[in-house]
C-alpha cells in the first residue's frame, strides 16, 4: 500500500486536497469517484510529507479526544473556528497536535475548508473524522459533530483501556513465569548438578529429566533465541500481507478463550462507528466504506465492503451482514428492524451500548478465568521444578536418619 495526495472537486464546485492510501493511483482515483468527487489529480505523496505524517502518529487519542470537546465547546459559544483554533494550539500540551493544529489554522486562512485542511493530516485524523467534520460543515453543525466525534473517541478509548487492563495482569505474570524458570533452569539446576555429582549415587527419574532439560537449555540457549526471534520476525512479516492479516484476524476471532471477546469488541466497535457517521449526515455507502476501514479487523471489514455492495445494488443493510456469519443474528434482526422503522442510528447506538456491558461482563470474566489458570501454571512448572531439585535431598536425610 502506498500513500497518494490527491486533487478533486465536490458537487458544490470546492477544491479538496487530500492523501489516500491505495494499491495504485487508479484505486484511489476509483475510491474518490464512489465518494461521488471529480478527480483533478492523483500522485504519489513526496517521502518528506510521508516522514511528517510519522511524526504525527504520536499524537494520543486522549489528546485528539479533549481537542474536539474543547473545540465543539468554543464554537458552541460564538468563537470563529480559526480564533478558536488559534486559543488552543496556545494551550495543547501535545507538541505534535500544536503544530499540527496550527498548520490547519494557517490552510484555513489562506481560504481552504476545515474538513480539507484535516485531510492533510491523515496521521492524526482518520477518514471518518474527516467524513464527519465535512458532513457538520456542510449541514452547519459542526459544533454537534465535533461533540459527537468527542464522545465517541471517549467510548473509544474506554473500550480499549477495558482489554488493555484485561490482558496486562496475565502477561506481566506469565512473562515472570517464564523468567523465574529459564534463571531456574541456567543457573540454579547446575549448581544442584555439581553437589549431586559430588555426593554420587543414583537421582530419581524427575530430578534426572530436570537435569537434561537444563543441559539442553543450556547448550542449545542461544539457538532457541535466535529461533523465537525469527519466528517472531517472520510471523510479523506474514501479517503484514494481505492474506496473512486475513488469517489472524479469522483466527483471533476463532479462538478458545479470547475470541468471544474479540467479536464483542468488533461488533462494538462498528456499531458505535456506524451509528456516529449515520447521525452527522454522512451517507449510508460513504458510512460503510468508512466504518470497513476503521473496524480493525480484516474478516469484519470484507464483511462490511460486502454489505456496502449489496446495499448500492438495493439491498438492505440486515441481510448481507446476516449472509456474512461474522454478525450475531441479535445485531441483525436489530439492524433491520432499525433500516423498518427508520430509526437506524438509535438501534445502532443501542447495539453499541449492550456490546460495550458485554464486553465489561467478558473481561471481567475473562480475568476470572485466567488468574487460576495462571497460578496452576505457576504451581506446576516452578513448584515440580522445585520439588525435582529436592527429591534427593530428601532421599539422602532418609538414608542418614536410618
Amino acid at each position: 500500500m502506498s500513500t497518494y495526495q490527491y486533487t478533486a472537486k465536490d458537487k458544490a464546485g470546492k477544491t479538496i486536497i487530500g492523501i489516500l492510501e491505495g494499491a495504485s493511483d487508479s484505486e484511489v482515483a476509483e475510491t474518490l469517484h464512489k465518494r461521488e468527487l471529480i478527480v483533478l489529480s492523483v500522485e504519489q505523496a513526496k517521502k518528506k510529507a510521508l516522514k511528517a505524517g510519522a511524526k504525527d502518529r504520536n499524537v494520543k487519542l486522549d489528546d485528539l479526544l479533549i481537542f474536539s470537546r474543547q473545540l465543539a465547546t468554543m464554537i458552541d459559544a460564538g468563537i470563529t473556528l480559526v480564533n478558536a483554533l488559534g486559543i488552543l494550539a496556545e494551550q495543547i500540551e501535545s507538541k505534535q497536535l500544536r503544530n499540527v493544529v496550527t498548520v490547519v489554522r494557517q490552510d484555513i486562512e489562506a481560504g481552504m475548508n476545515f474538513s480539507d485542511a484535516l485531510a492533510k493530516h491523515p496521521a492524526v485524523f482518520s477518514e471518518l473524522y474527516i467524513n464527519m467534520t465535512r458532513a457538520g460543515e456542510t449541514s452547519g453543525m459542526l459544533d454537534e459533530v465535533l461533540d459527537r466525534l468527542a464522545s465517541y473517541l471517549e467510548k473509544t478509548a474506554a473500550l480499549t483501556r477495558k482489554i488493555k487492563s484485561s490482558l496486562i495482569y496475565p502477561i506481566v505474570v506469565v512473562s515472570i513465569a517464564i523468567l523465574i524458570t529459564a534463571v531456574l533452569l541456567l543457573k540454579v539446576v547446575p549448581t544442584f548438578k555439581g553437589i549431586f555429582e559430588m555426593l554420587g549415587g543414583s537421582l530419581p527419574l524427575p530430578t534426572q529429566i530436570l537435569i537434561g532439560i537444563s543441559d539442553l537449555f543450556r547448550k542449545y540457549f542461544l539457538f532457541v533465541l535466535i529461533g523465537l526471534v525469527a519466528i517472531v520476525v517472520l510471523l510479523k512479516r506474514y501479517i503484514t500481507t494481505e492474506k496473512g492479516r486475513y488469517n489472524f484476524d479469522r483466527g483471533k476471532l476463532k479462538a478458545p478463550v479470547l475470541g468471544p471477546l474479540f467479536r464483542k469488541v468488533a461488533v462494538a466497535k462498528f456499531s458505535r462507528t456506524f451509528s456516529t457517521l449515520v447521525k452527522s449526515g454522512v451517507s449510508i455507502l460513504n458510512a460503510l466504506e468508512i466504518v470497513s476501514k476503521t473496524a480493525g479487523n480484516k474478516v469484519i471489514e470484507e464483511s462490511v465492503l460486502n454489505c456496502a455492495k449489496s446495499v448500492r445494488d438495493g439491498e438492505p443493510i440486515s441481510k448481507p451482514l446476516s449472509k456474512s456469519g461474522v454478525f450475531p443474528p441479535m445485531v441483525c434482526r436489530m439492524i433491520s428492524v432499525g433500516e423498518q422503522t427508520g430509526q437506524l442510528e438509535k438501534m445502532l447506538s443501542k447495539i453499541a451500548d449492550f456490546y460495550d456491558e458485554q464486553v465489561d461482563a467478558a473481561t471481567s470474566a475473562l480475568t476470572s478465568l485466567i488468574e487460576p489458570m495462571v497460578i496452576t501454571f505457576l504451581g506446576v512448572v516452578i513448584g515440580g521444578i522445585v520439588i525435582s531439585l529436592f527429591l534427593p535431598i530428601f532421599k539422602i536425610t532418609q538414608l542418614i536418619s536410618k
